[in-house]
């Protein structure tokens, strides 16, 4: 057998080249999402789905794996192991501005930059109905599942558990099962409330509201009244009644926005690009959840993004009109 390499002439060496060209172009993103049980994962899934349709122009392709939630997702980003990722409102504002532990000193994220924000969060407790818990100050002495560490709920629980002067150890037990696990432990009677920081309608919400009698506990109070007044990542919140089994009545509570973030060391053109898919196709996008069918493209531009955006996403807002 000849130790030579043929040479290829003509078109097939025209096509060879090309296909390596091709090949040298592509780029791949990941974008971190949630547990697979929660609308994180479908915003990530779903914006993979759009970007990856036009890979063959862009040469731009997409994965967005289940992960612990908000602040897991910030730090990959900061530390490069991630492109984007979708957070909390409150904990995108907490790593740009490095007010909190998880943030403070050389943790803090200067370079985090917003792309857009996605869907409310109403801060979510669902609590067995022979548990006797009707208020939020009823978990006290409970067994409650305080979510993942990493995750923005578990977060969230503990700023909520500050403003009241609580801690866990106020909980007969304060579990961290994640958000895929917690319906199942509410259902076998292993904790009597969990706590679930979501968009609404949810599969694991409703899977703990039909498979046992379950309730949603409204948080409200002077507690809450204020971390709404004096942080501007907070908003009242309203669960619709109807729709989960048994809870025919509004639920009233406060909540976040979902945001979708990244870094300035991710590339203008990646991050456009990434826009350009949702937003020309936006009902394609607002078709792939019931928590988007309310979204409006202004208002994801404009409200709950508390990090500077990103110049790649500003140069399609400008394109649109939508930002100066």
């Amino acid at each position: 057998m000849s130790k030579f390499k043929p040479i290829l002439w003509g078109a097939a060496a025209l096509a060879m080249g090309a296909t390596v060209a091709s090949a040298q172009e592509e780029r791949f993103i990941t974008i971190g999402t949630g547990g697979q049980t929660g609308v994180y994962y479908v915003v990530g899934q779903s914006i993979c789905r759009l970007v990856n349709r036009n890979t063959e122009q862009t040469g731009i392709k997409c994965t967005a794996p289940s992960t612990g939630g908000s602040i897991a997702n910030i730090n990959a980003i900061q530390a490069g192991d991630m492109t984007m990722g979708v957070a909390q409102s409150d904990w995108q504002y907490h790593a740009y501005e490095g007010d909190t532990e998880e943030f403070s000193g050389d943790k803090k994220f200067d370079k985090e930059r917003a792309i857009f924000s996605v869907h409310p969060e109403p801060f979510t407790v669902v609590a067995r109905a022979d548990s006797g818990i009707e208020t939020f100050e009823d978990l006290k002495g409970k067994r409650v599942n305080v979510g993942n560490p990493g995750s923005g709920q578990r977060a969230t629980m503990e700023v909520v558990l500050d403003s009241l002067g609580w801690s866990m150890s106020d909980f007969a037990l304060a579990s961290e099962l994640k958000p895929a696990e917690q319906s199942a432990a509410l259902g076998d009677n292993k904790v009597d409330a969990i706590i679930y920081t979501v968009g609404h309608p949810n599969g694991s919400i409703q899977e703990a509201t039909s498979t046992v009698d379950a309730r949603l506990v409204p948080v409200t109070g002077e507690a809450i009244d204020k971390l709404v007044e004096e942080n501007p990542y907070y908003a009242k919140a309203t669960i619709p009644g109807g729709m989960y089994a048994g809870n025919p009545d509004d639920v009233e509570t406060f909540g976040v926005k979902a945001t979708f973030v990244t870094s300035a060391d991710v590339a203008d053109d990646v991050v456009y690009e990434v826009v350009k898919a949702v937003f020309d196709n936006f009902d394609r996008f607002k078709g792939l959840h019931p928590a988007f069918a309310d979204l409006e493209p202004e208002a994801m531009v404009t409200e709950g993004n508390s990090a500077p955006l990103h110049p790649g996403a500003e140069k399609y807002y400008r394109e649109q009109g939508w930002i100066e």
